[in-house]
């Protein structure tokens, strides 16, 4: 879940999915740490920066979890971080998945911009590759 229309209209799928089959769903959010190193030579406060973007993904993630509650949905939350930048969030996905284990992994088929598709490549482009699971792209 990374707040992105693409990604709320994932959930609403996935929510729809686990309804009908009587499924649980954890609902994930990556903090991608892997761009903070360079924080401070840009003059930047890495452990502000952070914070804030945990804060960030754990408000995403209650967000996402109301949404399948209300559904009548069980649902749990994991904020996740990666180290290195780019399609590690991918790897982390992909692991995650691999450890609850899930039956399936659903996902917008598109992020938030297309400066960080371009600069990282397409994280659900990433987990499709990765997964030993079936992966629903949502467009």
């Amino acid at each position: 879940m990374d707040g992105s229309a693409h990604a709320e209209h994932a959930l609403r799928h996935a929510v729809a999915l686990a309804k009908v089959l009587g499924a649980a769903l954890r609902v994930v959010h990556v903090v991608d740490m892997g761009w903070l190193p360079v924080a401070p030579e840009l003059g930047l406060d890495l452990a502000q920066i952070a914070a804030a973007r945990r804060a960030e993904g754990e408000t995403l993630l209650a967000a996402a979890s109301e949404v399948a509650r209300a559904a009548g949905v069980a649902a749990e939350a994991r904020l996740l971080e990666t180290a290195t930048p780019g399609q590690q969030t991918a790897a982390a996905l992909v692991e995650e998945a691999a450890s609850w284990p899930a039956d399936l992994v659903v996902l917008g088929a598109r992020g938030r911009s297309a400066v960080e598709r371009l600069l990282l490549g397409s994280v659900a482009d990433g987990v499709a590759r990765r997964a030993t699971i079936p992966v629903l792209l949502v467009h």
